[in-house]
């Protein structure tokens, strides 16, 4: 398991189209998901250790977001060839365990994941209302374990500004986690 930082936000880049499967047999593009005040495009996967730990704080604050007119959206990019734990149906076992409230799709080909250039699980993109990217960091202090439970909300707080100010915050802590599982990366 490599675990990866994100890079510093490109603010303004704007959000690259996608149709997607989601885990409830729709098929999601971003105008579908996307919020009257921005939208939240995070890649995320089953078997990933940071991803695992954060995932009752991250269906939290999505829940949240949603209520403040952020749509959001999860996407599984690894290639479960080889971490069988993120299959088609183990992503539908976790998002309905997990009381998901925003769709989990699968990015079978990774050309999303490639759009976007994401580099690993958790990997966070907020958008703002005109699809300007102004947030990419981390959900909170949280790595392969919890944080504390009093722990600073990053990801919320940044979005609760971009929805106020059309601005995401100017310091961002970038995300960790584990590497994005790329199809032949080892061939």
């Amino acid at each position: 398991m490599v675990s990866l930082e994100t890079p510093i936000c490109d603010f303004g880049w704007k959000a690259p189209d996608f149709t997607l499967q989601g885990v409830d047999g729709n098929t999601y593009s971003l105008k579908d998901v996307r919020g009257p005040n921005g939208v939240l495009v995070m890649f995320i996967c089953n078997h990933c250790p940071y991803v695992k730990a954060i995932l009752d704080r991250l269906v939290r604050d999505a829940k949240e977001l949603q209520g403040r007119g952020v749509g959001v959206i999860a996407i599984m990019s690894n290639d479960p060839t080889d971490y069988p734990e993120d299959s088609f149906e183990n992503m539908k076992t976790v998002a309905q365990t997990n009381d998901f409230t925003f769709p989990y799709v699968i990015d079978p080909s990774q050309q999303t994941a490639r759009a976007y250039d994401a580099v690993c699980t958790p990997d966070f993109f907020g958008f703002d209302k005109d699809m300007g990217l102004q947030y990419r960091g981390r959900l909170d202090s949280s790595r392969k374990e919890p944080g504390p439970t009093d722990a600073r909300r990053d990801l919320l707080e940044a979005m609760k500004q971009v929805i106020e100010t059309g601005h995401g915050p100017a310091e961002q802590i970038p995300s960790m986690g584990c590497s994005i599982k790329w199809i032949n990366e080892n061939e």
